[in-house]
């Protein structure tokens, strides 16, 4: 079964991934589709994003 996932499908199991609740068999499924490089490209994204939000609640709470 080697199907073939999109940027949308890589970023939503990067983002399960962060959280820590992926299924074992959406693992070993993710394993045959996921493109690397979109995975590399979807967590430093997730990365980025997480960091903003928290220089953002940290700014806003010195801020008072």
């Amino acid at each position: 079964m080697n199907k073939k996932r999109g940027f949308l499908y890589t970023v939503k199991a990067v983002l399960w991934s962060f959280v820590g609740l992926r299924r074992k068999r959406d693992f070993d499924e993710d394993q045959e589709g996921l493109n690397p490089f979109h995975i590399i490209i979807a967590a430093v994204l997730a990365v980025a994003v997480l960091i903003a939000i928290l220089i953002s609640i940290v700014k806003l709470v010195v801020a008072q």
